[in-house]
């Protein structure tokens, strides 16, 4: 019988349990001038530890495997690195361009693209290895990269306008042209049911729609008369599109050039209004489970943020978290925002009802915010 209970026992409580963590509340913020990313937890509000050696982060972003483990980090001098939160380890790197932007992995966490600035075009490889599966050359500056459910691949090229839809689910790649967007594509997002791949255009005013549900999405032109009135200011910092925030039947977009937030219906494709905000938007996202927009601006207007209701289209609240405001990230329930201040070293977070500041974390020059539940959302 003692034997019995000490089998019980020790089924019971595995050896390896006091070793697990949970990723379910964990995140990255990248420190860009030092290479380095700060493993945090959002439960405690608290920094775990830092995982260094990641090369060049001046602009960066990454993405998650579907189990939260790894997070693959796409570097601005080309380098691709994997990296395991649960050991703060460097699994594997490649530095596989001379100039990349972004990346994606597929629905299936098998696969991560890279886009190239340098030489341009998209590299995939192996999730699991980081061996090249397949290169993509591009006449340009490859943008926009998103994943698209039955692992595919969506990007688009600065240079040429050129949009493109990348199937890999084959023992080979299918590569699809799917027209021009106009001229000088600067980002591009898709919207979060998956249908509609958003091209924001520099070289001409307006935004450009495939919808990928067709079987021949062809591109679809809206925006193109707004700021016709009046001139435009130098643009300080291009708008990311994968803040664009898609909110109460709305695409909230930012006006290029301007001080506005631009609100187009999601069905009609029509603007709905015009929010003049503090400055020219970076970010606009919505907060989750709210009719809330939380927007952040170019420099030299960067220490603020300002909070839009979408249903009114008014500015509802303006805060002045910290110098060099970069980056927001909300809790996937939407109760607090964590802001980077990149010029006073310091990740602040917000109550998103109250929108007081409840905690701060140190980070050096921090940059990009990303929590594990990203890697349960298609786009990101």
């Amino acid at each position: 019988m003692k034997r019995l209970a000490l089998l019980a026992a020790f089924l019971a409580t595995p050896l390896w349990a006091e070793d697990l963590t949970a990723t379910g509340d964990l995140g990255l913020v990248i420190e860009r001038a030092t290479g380095s990313l700060v493993l945090v937890d959002r439960s405690d509000r608290a920094a775990l530890g830092r995982i260094e050696g990641l090369g060049d982060l001046s602009h960066a972003s990454l993405t998650y495997s579907p189990d939260e483990r790894f997070a693959y980090v796409f570097g601005r001098d080309g380098g691709l690195s994997k990296v395991d939160i649960l050991t703060r380890q460097i699994v594997a790197r490649t530095v596989q361009a001379g100039n990349s932007i972004g990346g994606a992995i597929s629905d299936d966490g098998k696969l991560v693209a890279v886009s190239n600035y340098e030489p341009g075009g998209v590299k995939v490889f192996d999730a699991e290895t980081l061996e090249l599966v397949a290169d993509i050359p591009a006449a340009g500056k490859t943008i926009g990269l998103v994943d698209v459910p039955g692992r595919r691949f969506a990007w688009t090229i600065w240079d040429t306008g050129e949009v493109f839809l990348g199937d890999f689910s084959g023992a080979e790649p299918v590569i699809t042209p799917l027209g021009n967007a106009g001229k000088n594509p600067f980002d591009a997002v898709l919207t979060d049911d998956a249908h509609t791949y958003l091209v924001g255009l520099f070289g001409e005013k307006g935004v450009t729609a495939f919808d990928l549900w067709d079987p021949a999405p062809k591109p679809q032109k809206f925006l193109t008369d707004y700021g016709k009135d009046g001139e435009d200011m130098p643009v300080y910092k291009m708008p990311h599109l994968q803040g664009w925030a898609f909110t109460e039947g709305q695409y909230a977009l930012p006006a290029v050039g301007r001080h506005e937030i631009l609100w187009v219906d999601r069905a009609s494709e029509k603007t709905v209004a015009t929010t003049p905000v503090h400055g020219q938007p970076v970010f606009i996202i919505a907060q989750p489970a709210s009719p809330y927009v939380w927007v952040n601006f170019a420099t030299p207007l960067n220490d603020t943020v300002q909070v839009v209701d979408s249903r009114t289209h008014e500015v509802v609240a303006t805060l002045v978290p910290g110098k060099a405001v970069l980056h927001m990230e909300f809790a996937p329930r939407g109760a607090e925002v964590w802001i980077s201040s990149r010029d006073d070293n310091k990740v602040l977070i917000y109550d998103t009802r109250t929108r007081e500041k409840v905690a701060e974390i140190a980070a050096e020059a921090p940059s990009g915010i990303f929590f594990t539940a990203r890697a349960h959302q298609t786009g990101l």
